[in-house]
């Protein structure tokens, strides 16, 4: 398996890993324009990928590679889940960006017993606006 920076990822190999990890289900896979921009305007994309080439994981930040990295999306297919794909996703992606920045996730409902799990701490206060989706969603 490689972990590397992909940062021409397509929408298409980017929807069919959300699909196969379930975190499509929290994702506009049906709106390209959105996913299109999500993947455009990232800063780090990082890919797990198999010998042959076949995508099962991702993860998708923003940051300003100084103070903060949020990390918006992390997918690992189902099919490899539970072999530290997506330890090692988060550990390239935060190293990617910087040690010196707080990586922030906000986890999906699934998986909030995994990130203590690899040694992450639940921070107290988290406040959101939740988006309002363009009409072309709709």
């Amino acid at each position: 398996m490689q972990i590397q920076l992909e940062p021409q990822l397509s929408s298409a190999e980017f929807v069919d890993i959300l699909n196969r990890s379930t975190l499509a289900e929290r994702r506009p896979v049906e709106c390209a324009k959105t996913i299109e921009g999500m993947l455009r305007n990232a800063d780090v994309i990082a890919t797990a990928r198999t010998d042959d080439g076949l995508l099962i994981g991702v993860s998708r930040a923003i940051t300003d590679f100084h103070y903060c990295t949020y990390l918006s999306d992390l997918a690992v297919d189902q099919a490899y889940q539970r072999q530290g794909i997506g330890r090692r996703l988060i550990e390239f992606t935060h190293q990617q960006a910087g040690l010196a920045t707080t990586l922030i996730l906000l986890s999906a409902p699934k998986a909030v017993s995994y990130y203590p799990h690899i040694g992450m701490q639940q921070h107290p206060s988290c406040w959101t606006i939740a988006r309002t989706p363009p009409k072309s969603e709709f």
